[in-house]
């Protein structure tokens, strides 16, 4: 039989491995009904290989290759606008948290590698700084992890430290560790 879609079977074949995962996590997605209003309200859709809206559709249609290697869940900032637009009261940001992380469960290889550094390295910082984030210990891992020698050659290691040397001048970038959050074991369990 001729496909005019060009998709295999194979790649059609449903896996519900997302959707209960979602659902576990308490991300009740199987509420939307395509309103399209997370996508309309994103501020980032321009960078999207799928919108909000395709990202739960597909989720709920099991396509997890599709969803968990596109570059929208890494492009997503998490500003909320499409969880405070949506009339069913879904969290489509925290859906595409729980995206991410998924996809660097499963090993996926990231379409925005600098993204997902960044990303692993603030949840590093948060741990690090018992439950809050402090900025320079975020700057400082965030540079290890993408490379200091090169940073070092350009010189561009040198230009972010006068830039952060004059922030703290200023009192806009704090240098000691902020005080443990008293429910820390439990951002510690989430962070799990």
């Amino acid at each position: 039989m001729n496909n005019p879609s060009g998709i295999s079977q194979e790649e059609m074949r449903p896996g519900f491995a997302l959707q209960e995962g979602l659902a576990a996590g308490q991300l009740a997605v199987s509420a939307c009904f395509q309103c399209r209003k997370c996508t309309n309200g994103c501020p980032l859709t321009f960078a999207m290989d799928l919108y909000p809206d395709r990202i739960i559709r597909l989720s709920l249609l099991g396509q997890e290759d599709q969803v968990l290697g596109s570059r929208t869940i890494w492009v997503c900032s998490s500003c909320e606008t499409c969880t405070t637009r949506c009339p069913n009261d879904i969290d489509i940001a925290g859906v595409m948290d729980w995206l991410k992380e998924e996809s660097i469960k499963r090993g996926y290889s990231t379409p925005q590698p600098r993204v997902t550094r960044f990303h692993q390295t603030f949840l590093d910082a948060i741990r690090l700084g018992g439950g809050r984030l402090m900025e320079g210990l975020l700057l400082g891992l965030y540079t290890m992890r993408t490379g200091p020698v090169a940073k070092f050659k350009s010189g561009e290691l040198f230009k972010d430290m006068r830039l952060g040397l004059a922030l703290a001048k200023r009192g806009r970038l704090k240098v000691k560790f902020p005080k443990r959050l008293k429910g820390f074991q439990e951002i510690k369990q989430i962070l799990k």
